[in-house]
Order: structure tokens, then C-alpha cells, then sequence
């Protein structure tokens, strides 16, 4: 072989045994150069090659890694099952001590009006009771309350009987005037040293407040009796109260009822007429009704119901109408409405004849006067012919 050199001189001669030691020097840098490169095959028989492969040979077995966690088995679901029912009724527990603390503050706050029946500070302070009947009554109202007590509501001993033996309070509900101490007060102080039958609420009377009249009475009555149901009725309303309890004794196990007689009257937007709703534009277009709620003559709500109004009535709203009002403190809550017919049977001939038939009423009056009409005059009329009877009450199972 011959190799020119460069700058113009002469031939010479190189030996082989240099150029194929040149060659196997060659052919092992290359060998070198190529490992860096690929790699040997893997147990697959798969060939892997250059470092960026490397690379995603490690992505890709992390991610195996991490997909491939450990199932709990059924004892390690079990046991946060466990847990979970655990912290709920620790929830709930907490929730109904609230409830309490909140009511009992409630109480304190009743202790601090000045001229009013003192309220117990705690539940065990309260007396027990079966159920607490509110009449609501006004100042003019004396000869009403006078037959109250000339037909059913027991007087003297026999209501202090009826509360030792049969758990039934029965007060007279009434507020204050604008005027401390002004004649009207004054008037009931000395019916109240006569009759001992007052519930004294820290209230200024008025017949536009009885919304807020009814949320006192609640927490007033929550406040001082532990009662299974808290009953408010009209003065010009008569009660068969055997009959009372021992429907109200049938729902005693039942948590959260309201019952009445459920109507759905219409909302009536027109000024100066009866029950004029000036908030009417929230219930919708002209013509609705409103939604189910017991007529306000008489009803019953259970304990946790009359609770939860004497806690939240600093923010439940008044409407125009107690009952509609009473309604909606209920109606977005868990509650079940019992519409009991018989606590609004009509006068004479009507809860007469259901009397000789065996289906005595709860309570009579008249639609068209929203109570008995001229009651004063009337109820005596109407005990003779509707009453349960002298013994009714006490043969009454509760």
C-alpha cells in the first residue's frame, strides 16, 4: 500500500502489522462508544435501548408502584364504619346539649323581667308535667275568663288536683300593658290573688302582637314546666280536657307533631278587611293560599317544637295572623302535622249530637265569630249540651 505524504515529498512505505494494529484500536473504541448507548436485552428478551429509555423504565415502574396500594380488608372497612356511627351520635349528643344550653340561657334571660313570675334556671328546676294548656285572654276579656271557670277549666283545689294527679296546667295567659303598672294591671293583679290562674308573660298586650305574643308563651312556659306538649286556646273556645289528653297521651312517643285542625286559607291582599296579610307578595300571585297550618282557636305542639320556638324566637318572623305565623316556624322543619278534626267541631247542634253519639269533641266553636259568638253568654249553653261529663277527666286514660 502506498500513502502519498503531504507537502510535496516523496512516497514511503507503511507497514501492515501498524495498520492492523490501527484497526483493532478502532474497533474496540467503538465497542466502548456503543455501550454507552445500548444495553443488553432484558429477561423478556426485550431490547431496551439509550438513556433516555432508562429514564422511562423508572416513570413507568413508579407508577406501578403507586397504583398498586394495599386493599383494607373487611376488618379495616369495619372499623372506620365503627368510627364513623361513633362520631355521628357524638354529633348528635353535642347538638341536643346545645339545645339545652341554649334553652337554659333562655330561662335566665325570662328570670330578669322585673314584675313577673320568677323562671327556674335549669331543667331540673322545672315542674314536670303531661301538658301545659295556655288560654289566651286580653284585659277586657274578665267575663270570658269568668265562664272559662264556670264550665270547664277546674277551679281552687281541683286544679291544683288536676296538676298533682293528672299532670294538666291550666293558666290564663296574659301580658302587661304600655303603662307599668297601670289599672288594667292592676285588675288582674287582684283577679290573680282571687283565682290564682295567671300565666304573667313579659308582653305588652295588643291584638296586632299575638305573633309575638305566642312566641313568648311558649318560652315562658318551657322555662318553667317540662311539659310532653304545650296547648294554646282561645278564651271563647270551649274544651273538653279528658278528651284533650287523651288524644295528645296517643302521640306520646311521637317526636316533633303539631296538631290542630289544618286549613289552607286564602292570603288576602286587600287592606281593611279581616286578616289582612301585608306581606301577601311573599306567598305568590294574588289568589294563593297559604300553606298548611292549625287554625288558631286551638293546637298543640310536642316539646322539642315548643323548644325550638322558645330558642330561635329572637329570629322566627311574625306575620299578620298568629297561625299562619306559627306555621311557618314549622313548616321547613322535620315535623309531622296531625290534623285532628275534633278540635273544631261547631256549636250546638253539631258537637251535641257527635256528645249522644259517643264521639264527644275536643273543642266547639263557631267559624264565623273565629270562637263561640257571644261566649260570655253562651258557653254555659254549650257545656250542658257538648261536655264529656263531670267524671270525664278523670276517667280519662293518660
Amino acid at each position: 500500500m502506498k500513502v502519498r505524504s503531504g507537502g510535496g515529498c516523496g512516497e514511503s512505505r507503511v507497514s501492515a502489522r501498524l495498520i492492523v494494529v490501527a484497526f483493532v484500536v478502532g474497533f474496540g473504541i467503538g465497542v466502548l462508544f456503543s455501550d454507552r448507548f445500548w444495553t443488553a436485552a432484558d429477561s423478556n428478551g426485550h431490547v431496551i435501548s439509550g438513556p433516555w429509555q432508562e429514564q422511562e423504565l423508572e416513570v413507568i415502574s413508579g407508577d406501578c408502584t403507586t397504583k398498586k396500594k394495599p386493599v383494607p380488608d373487611n376488618d379495616t372497612m369495619g372499623d372506620v364504619t365503627k368510627a364513623h356511627e361513633a362520631i355521628q351520635s357524638l354529633d348528635k349528643t353535642i347538638a341536643t346539649l346545645q339545645m339545652e344550653l341554649t334553652a337554659t340561657r333562655s330561662s335566665k334571660e325570662l328570670m330578669g323581667s322585673d314584675g313577673f313570675q320568677s323562671m327556674p334556671s335549669s331543667n331540673q328546676q322545672k315542674k314536670k308535667a303531661f301538658v301545659v294548656i295556655g288560654i289566651n285572654t286580653a284585659f277586657s276579656s274578665r267575663k270570658r275568663r269568668d265562664s272559662v271557670r264556670a264550665t270547664w277549666m277546674p277551679q281552687g283545689e281541683k286544679l291544683q288536683k288536676l296538676e298533682r294527679e293528672k299532670g294538666l296546667v291550666i293558666r290564663f295567659m296574659i301580658g302587661h300593658s304600655a303603662t307599668s303598672d297601670s289599672i288594667l294591671d292592676q285588675a288582674i293583679d287582684a283577679e290573680e290573688a282571687q283565682h290564682n290562674d295567671f300565666l304573667r308573660l313579659d308582653h305588652v298586650e295588643g291584638y296586632h302582637k299575638l305573633s309575638a305574643k305566642t312566641k313568648i308563651y311558649f318560652a315562658t312556659a318551657v322555662a318553667k314546666w317540662d311539659a310532653d306538649f304545650y296547648v294554646k286556646v282561645d278564651d271563647d273556645v270551649h274544651v273538653n280536657l279528658g278528651m284533650l289528653a287523651g288524644t295528645l297521651a296517643r302521640y306520646r312517643s311521637k317526636p316533633r307533631t303539631y296538631i290542630g285542625c289544618m286549613k289552607s286559607g286564602p292570603v288576602l291582599s286587600q287592606k281593611d278587611v279581616k286578616y289582612h296579610e301585608p306581606e301577601y307578595w311573599k306567598f305568590g300571585e294574588d289568589g294563593n293560599k297559604y300553606f298548611r297550618h292549625a287554625t288558631g282557636q286551638i293546637y298543640a305542639v310536642s316539646k322539642d317544637l315548643a323548644t325550638y320556638i322558645s330558642i330561635n324566637q329572637p329570629i322566627l318572623h311574625k306575620y299578620a295572623n298568629e297561625d299562619v305565623s306559627l306555621g311557618a316556624w314549622l313548616i321547613g322543619l322535620e315535623v309531622e302535622h296531625i290534623d285532628e278534626r275534633n278540635m273544631c267541631c261547631g256549636t250546638p247542634p253539631d258537637c251535641e249530637w257527635k256528645a249522644q253519639a259517643g264521639n264527644v269533641c275536643i273543642a266547639s266553636f263557631d267559624w264565623s265569630c273565629s270562637g263561640i259568638c257571644e261566649s260570655d253568654e253562651r258557653m254555659m249553653e254549650v257545656h250542658k249540651k257538648c261536655s264529656e261529663g263531670d267524671d270525664g277527666l278523670w276517667r280519662a286514660l293518660l
